[in-house]
């Protein structure tokens, strides 16, 4: 029985209308070929996990959705206009490959997520994120759905709305900013997302 996030089903009811066929699709797929894969949220986002690892992550936006495996698999896949993922923006099944195509792509994945990794020289620094200025920290606190999505932000995404924030000369610049943030934070979004968008 798929290991399911009941999170995700509502990830994808949320989804515009295009988006909510192929995520279906592309869960299905991810399941149908890894019985043993996991679902998540993480940053906003539906993601698919093995023997505690990410593999892959999928979302949409308002024009185009994406799918990509996680960071230091190397994947190679035919892609559609320029977007974050491996497969471009998709905006319907017909920018897929064949299902047997793409079945094999996530094998492949699962077995580079599953080799050793091998040791590496210089760890990465962490990211520092900046203190949280006291609005922009009670502004997320009494929104309870932002506050959720800022928990499970990653460091640098919290760092680029801080700076953001911070970074504003006028009181009407930052009291902008703050409401623009508190409204993508809501949404799962991370400061920089409208550039990903086709």
């Amino acid at each position: 029985m798929a290991k399911t996030d009941p999170r995700v089903d509502a990830y994808i009811d949320k989804a515009q209308p295009f988006a909510q066929p192929v995520l279906t699709h592309l869960r299905e797929l991810v399941h149908n070929k890894l019985p043993d894969v996991e679902e998540a949220v993480k940053w906003g986002m539906p993601f698919f996990t093995l023997g505690g690892k990410n593999l892959a992550n999928m979302a949409a936006f308002q024009r185009h959705a994406i799918f990509g495996f996680w960071e230091g698999l190397e994947i190679k896949t035919p892609k559609v206009g320029e977007a974050m993922g491996h497969f471009g923006c998709i905006r319907s099944l017909e920018d897929l490959p064949p299902d047997d195509e793409f079945s094999a792509i996530i094998q492949l994945a699962a077995e580079q997520l599953q080799k050793p990794k091998p040791a590496q020289r210089k760890s990465k620094k962490p990211v520092k994120v900046p203190p949280l200025p006291g609005d922009f920290a009670a502004a997320i606190a009494a929104n309870g759905k932002a506050q959720s999505v800022w928990d499970d932000f990653a460091p640098s995404h919290k760092r680029d709305y801080i700076e953001w924030i911070a970074g504003a000369k006028r009181e009407e610049t930052r009291e902008r900013r703050l409401t623009q943030a508190l409204g993508w934070i809501a949404e799962g979004k991370d400061r920089n997302w409208k550039y990903r968008s086709c």
